[in-house]
C-alpha cells in the first residue's frame, strides 16, 4: 500500500486554487465488451458534436458511437457495431467514396491482418441500423501485414482520399493505399510501401517542409534503424510517391516511443512534437526550430512515480489559463495503487524538466490508450476521452470512457 499513501500525500500538498486537485468524474460511453482499443473522432451526422469510432480488440468488432447531445452525454451513447474485425487495432472515420456518408476503416493484426472498409448506410437515418452496414476487406491488404494505425490523406492529388497505414512486425512498413478512380472498386486500390518500420504507434499528416504537399509524421516504437519520431518527405511526383520516401528524424532515437501529439507548445508559431516513451519513463518535447522541419531541440519532461508506464500524451489547455498542458495515459501493470491518467502543467517554460502533476483518473483502470481532448458536455472546458482495455482475460476493463473536467464554466484558475 506504499503507493496508495504516496498518491494521497502527493496530491494533498498541491497548491489550492492552482487547478483541479480532485479526481475527475468518470462517465461510461460503453463498457459492454472486452478490449476497447483506441478512440478516433469525426462529426458523422453534421450536428457539430464529435462522434467516436473504436475497435474492440479482444471482442473482435468495430463500433461507432454517436454523441447524444449535451443533456444525455453522461449516459451511455447510442452505438452500432459496423463489422466483425478480429484483432482490430484501430478504427477511423473516412468518407471513402466522396458521397458524403462517413464510413469506417478498421486495421487488424494477429492472424487476420486485413484493412476493412465498413460502408455506411446510404440514408443518414439508418446510421445506427447494424443491418444497413456492409463490410469488405481491401484485397491488397489481405494477410500482408499486421495493420496497426491508419489515417486518411490526399497523397497524390488524384481521385479521392488515400489511406496511410503503419504496421508492426519483422517486415513492418509505412505506406499508403492509392485510391482508384472508382473507390468502390476495392480490387483497384494499390498498396505503396514508402518506408521500413518497426512498430508504428502514431501517424500525423502534415506539410512539414511547406512545399505544398502532405508529408507523414510517425512515432516508430521498437528499437531498430527506423525507431524514433520521424517524418517522411513526400517526393511530389506520382511515380516517386510509390517508392521509398526520404526519412527525417526528429527525436526519440533508441527509445520505445509510444503515442505522440503535435502542437505549438511554446507559442512561437512552429508546431512541435511531444511523445511519451517507455524506455526511461519520460515525455520528450521536440521543439521545432525552423520552417524546414529539419532542426529540432529535444527536452525531457519527468513522469511522476505515482502513475504507470507511458502510453499516450495529448496537448491542451486543461485549466483555462491560456497555457498548454499535457494529459498523460499509462499502463499501470496491474498496480492498483497507481494512477492511470494524470495531467501536467509547467511553471515558467515548457522546456522545464519537472512539470506539476495533477490528479485525473485515480487508481481505477490498468491499461489506458489514446487520448482526445474536447468539450464533451458543452461547458467550455476540455474533457478527456479515452478507453481502457482489459489488463487480463478475466476483466473487461473500463471500456470507452470520458472524464469530466471539474473546471466547468467557473472562473479561470490563474497561476
Amino acid at each position: 500500500m506504499k503507493y496508495a499513501l504516496i498518491f494521497v500525500l502527493f496530491f494533498s500538498f498541491l497548491p489550492k486554487g492552482q487547478a483541479q486537485n480532485t479526481f475527475w468524474k468518470r462517465h461510461v460511453i460503453d463498457a459492454s465488451f472486452s478490449g476497447a482499443d483506441g478512440v478516433r473522432l469525426a462529426d458523422v451526422n453534421n450536428d457539430n458534436l464529435m462522434d467516436i469510432a473504436t475497435g474492440w480488440e479482444e471482442a473482435g468488432f468495430t463500433k461507432v458511437y454517436l454523441h447524444p447531445g449535451y443533456e444525455q452525454v453522461r449516459q451511455k451513447w447510442p452505438s452500432v457495431i459496423v463489422g466483425r474485425t478480429p484483432s482490430v487495432e484501430d478504427a477511423v472515420f473516412m468518407d471513402i467514396d466522396g458521397q458524403g456518408g462517413i464510413d469506417v476503416i478498421s486495421s487488424t493484426e494477429g492472424k487476420d491482418r486485413k484493412v476493412y472498409i465498413h460502408w455506411a448506410p446510404a440514408h443518414p437515418d439508418d446510421y445506427l441500423d447494424q443491418n444497413q452496414w456492409t463490410m469488405e476487406a481491401l484485397p491488397a491488404s489481405d494477410s500482408l501485414k499486421q495493420w496497426m494505425f491508419a489515417n486518411p490523406a490526399q497523397i497524390d492529388g488524384t481521385n479521392g482520399l488515400d489511406i496511410v497505414v503503419g504496421t508492426k512486425g519483422y517486415d513492418a512498413q509505412i505506406g499508403w493505399f492509392k485510391a482508384p478512380k472508382d473507390p468502390k472498386n476495392l480490387a483497384s486500390w494499390t498498396w505503396n510501401p514508402i518506408s521500413p518500420a518497426t512498430w508504428v504507434m502514431s501517424i500525423f499528416i502534415r506539410d512539414m517542409d511547406q512545399d505544398g504537399d502532405l508529408d507523414i509524421v510517425v512515432s516508430d516504437r521498437k528499437r531498430g534503424k527506423t525507431n524514433g519520431v520521424r517524418w517522411l518527405e513526400n517526393p511530389g511526383s506520382i511515380k516517386k510517391q510509390k517508392q521509398e520516401w526520404e526519412n527525417h528524424f526528429m527525436g526519440g532515437r533508441g527509445l520505445q516511443v509510444m503515442f505522440m501529439d503535435m502542437a505549438d507548445l511554446d507559442g512561437d508559431g512552429l508546431e512541435d512534437a511531444i511523445v511519451t516513451e517507455y524506455t526511461n519513463q519520460q515525455i520528450v518535447y521536440m521543439r521545432r526550430l525552423d520552417n524546414s522541419g529539419l532542426k529540432w531541440q529535444p527536452y525531457t519532461i519527468n513522469i511522476p512515480e505515482i502513475t504507470g508506464r507511458a502510453k499516450a500524451v495529448k496537448v491542451g489547455d486543461i485549466n483555462g489559463d491560456g497555457r498548454l498542458d499535457l494529459v498523460h495515459s499509462t499502463n499501470t501493470l496491474g498496480d492498483t495503487d497507481k494512477a492511470g491518467l494524470i495531467w501536467l502543467s509547467y511553471t515558467n517554460e515548457p522546456t522545464e524538466q519537472v512539470w506539476e502533476s495533477h490528479p485525473l483518473s485515480g487508481p481505477e483502470g490498468f491499461k489506458f490508450d489514446r487520448i482526445e481532448l474536447l468539450d464533451l458536455d458543452g461547458d467550455g472546458d476540455l474533457d478527456v476521452l479515452t478507453c481502457e482495455e482489459n489488463y487480463g482475460t478475466d476483466s473487461r476493463g473500463l471500456g470507452v470512457i470520458w472524464y469530466e473536467n471539474p473546471l466547468g464554466d467557473k472562473a479561470t484558475n490563474k497561476r
